[in-house]
C-alpha cells in the first residue's frame, strides 16, 4: 500500500475542508459563551464543522454539549477502542501578519492561519487519515475514535469531561507535537504570583510614579509586547526617556518611548515563543523591567519591580527561585512569565507557567517556592497541576508506531520528550505523534502561524497507516 499517494489523491479536498476549519475563529470567548458553546461560539462553531464532516462521511458522531465530541468507525460490537485526540481551540491571535489569522492562504507551499499547525491542520490530517481506511475498506480488529477537545489551550475542561462520560481507550496517540514519537510529558504548575495590596501603598517616595504596567496576553506564550506608563516631572521623563534609548540600543533591543505633558510610555517588543520553550524566545516584559528596577520609584512598584526581576529575569530554569532540576529523559525545569501586570488600584501579579522533569514532584516543587515567595511577602494563588506522563518503551503501541515510521519515512523512531502539555497525559497509554518532523519550524502560537502542505499529506499517509496498525494490535 502506498499511503502517501492515497493522501495526494485527496490533496485537493484536504485543503478545501482545512480551509473551512481555518476560517473560523476558535479562540475562547467567555462573551458568547452559553449553553452549546461554553467556550463561546467560535469554539463551538469549529467543533460541529469538524463534527459534520465526520458525520457525512459515515462515521458515528457523538457532540458532548459543545465542550467534546468525537467520531467513531470500527465494529461496534468491539471491546476496545482506539483514539486520536485532537483540539479546535486556538491561541488569541497577536503580532502582525502578512494576511489576516483567520483568512487562510497559501503562498510558497505553505498554508497560513492562526491554528494551520496547532491543531487544525493535524486534525483534518487525521479526518483524511481515517477517511482513507474507510475508503480502501480495510479490516478493523478494534474501533478508531476521533476525539475533538475544544480547550486545550486553556484547562483541558474538554478532557475532564471526557474522562467522566466516556471508557477509556486502549491507547492512542495526539497528532499535536512532532515525530518520532513522545512518550513523555513533563509535569506543569501554573499559577498566579500575587502583590498585596499593602505593597503597593507603602509610602515611600521617589521620581518616578508606575501608573501602569502590562505585559503578555495568555500564560503559555512568552510575552512579545510590552509597555509601561510612568509620571514623572518633565526634565525626569527626558531623562528616563534619553536612559531608555540608550538600554535599548545598547543591548540590542526593540523598544520605544512615546512622551506627553506629565507621562511617558515606553514600550517593549520581544520574540514570541510557546511557554514550553521560553529560551527559544525573548520576554518583553522581562526586558522592560529589568531597565526600570534601576530607578526611584514612588509606591510599592520599586519592590514589584526588583522582585520580579531577581526570581525571573534571564532564568528559565528556576534556579532563582531555588527550583531548578533535569532529568535525561524529560530534560530540565523550565519557567514562563507570560503575564504581567502593576496595577496600582487593581491587580498586580506575575504569573508562572512551569513545566518540571518525570523526576520532579510538584509538592516539593510548590513548598519551595513558597518558600522563596515568603521571604519577598508573596502570595501564591492555588495552581493548576498536572503531573508528568510516560509510557514505557515496551508497550505494544510504541513498537507499532515505531514500525509505522520507519516504513514511511525510513528513519528510526526514537522516543522524545516534550514540555508540552497535550491530550496525551490525560490517558495512561497515550503519546504525542507528529506531526513535525526533526528540525522543523514550529510556528504555534507565533504570528503568521503555517502548516507546510507536503508535511499536511506526509503526517496524513503516516496517520493512515498507524490507525490500520493500531486498530489490530493484539491488546
Amino acid at each position: 500500500m502506498n499511503w502517501y499517494e492515497q493522501a495526494q489523491s485527496r490533496k485537493d479536498a484536504m485543503l478545501h475542508d482545512l480551509k473551512g476549519l481555518l476560517a473560523i475563529p476558535s479562540v475562547y470567548d467567555p462573551e458568547t459563551a452559553g449553553p452549546g458553546q461554553p467556550m463561546g461560539k467560535g469554539v463551538a462553531d469549529a467543533l460541529r464543522y469538524m463534527l459534520d464532516l465526520c458525520a457525512a462521511e459515515g462515521f458515528r458522531v457523538t457532540n458532548h454539549d459543545g465542550l467534546v465530541g468525537y467520531a467513531e468507525y470500527g465494529p461496534e460490537e468491539a471491546e476496545h477502542y482506539i483514539a486520536v485526540l485532537s483540539h479546535l481551540d486556538v491561541v488569541p491571535v497577536s503580532g502582525e501578519w502578512v494576511t489576516p489569522p483567520f483568512e487562510p492562504s497559501i503562498r510558497d507551499g505553505k498554508i497560513y492561519a492562526r491554528g494551520a499547525i496547532d491543531d487544525k491542520g493535524p486534525a483534518m490530517s487525521s479526518f483524511y487519515a481515517l477517511k482513507i481506511v474507510k475508503e480502501l475498506g480495510l479490516p478493523l480488529k478494534h474501533r478508531i475514535r476521533l476525539i475533538f477537545g475544544t480547550d486545550e489551550e486553556r484547562t483541558h475542561q474538554c478532557m475532564e469531561r471526557y474522562k467522566e462520560l466516556e471508557p477509556m481507550p486502549a491507547c492512542g496517540f495526539t497528532p499535536d507535537a512532532e515525530f518520532p514519537i513522545i512518550g513523555a510529558e513533563k509535569g506543569q504548575i501554573n499559577t498566579r504570583i500575587m502583590f498585596p495590596n499593602a505593597e503597593r501603598e507603602m509610602q515611600i517616595r521617589g521620581e518616578y510614579k508606575l501608573v501602569s504596567f502590562r505585559a503578555g496576553v495568555v500564560a503559555n506564550m512568552v510575552p512579545e509586547a510590552a509597555e509601561a506608563v510612568v509620571a514623572a516631572v518633565p526634565d525626569r521623563l527626558k531623562a528616563l526617556e534619553d536612559a531608555y534609548h540608550a538600554y535599548c540600543s545598547g543591548n540590542k533591543l526593540r523598544g520605544s518611548a512615546e512622551q506627553a505633558d506629565q507621562t511617558i510610555v515606553l514600550r517593549m517588543a520581544g520574540k514570541a515563543a510557546h511557554g514550553m520553550e521560553p529560551h527559544k524566545g525573548m520576554n518583553a516584559g522581562l526586558a522592560l523591567i529589568h531597565f526600570m528596577k534601576e530607578f526611584s520609584w514612588d509606591g510599592g512598584a520599586g519592590h514589584y519591580l526588583n522582585t520580579v526581576d531577581t526570581l525571573l529575569y534571564d532564568d528559565v530554569y528556576g534556579r532563582a527561585m531555588g527550583i531548578d532540576m533535569e532529568d535525561e529523559i524529560s530534560g530540565p525545569l523550565t519557567i514562563n512569565s507570560g503575564i504581567l501586570q502593576y496595577e496600582p488600584q487593581g491587580e498586580t501579579f506575575f504569573h508562572i507557567n512551569l513545566r518540571f522533569p518525570i523526576c520532579g514532584n510538584y509538592d516539593d516543587i510548590l513548598k519551595k517556592i513558597s518558600e522563596k515567595l515568603a521571604v519577598y511577602r508573596l502570595e501564591m494563588e492555588p495552581p493548576s497541576l498536572k503531573k508528568p506522563h510516560y509510557v514505557p518503551e515496551s508497550h505494544p503501541m510504541i513498537r507499532a508506531l515505531q514500525e509505522t515510521y520507519l516504513a514511511e519515512t525510513g528513519e528510526k523512531a526514537e522516543l522524545l520528550s516534550t514540555g508540552g502539555g497535550t491530550y496525551a497525559a490525560h490517558f495512561p497509554m497515550g503519546v504525542a505523534f507528529g506531526p513535525l518532523f526533526p528540525g522543523m519550524e514550529s510556528t504555534a502560537h507565533q504570528p503568521n502561524e503555517y502548516m507546510d502542505i507536503e508535511l499536511l499529506l506526509r503526517s496524513t499517509a503516516i496517520y493512515a497507516r498507524a490507525v490500520s496498525e493500531l486498530c489490530n494490535l493484539e491488546l
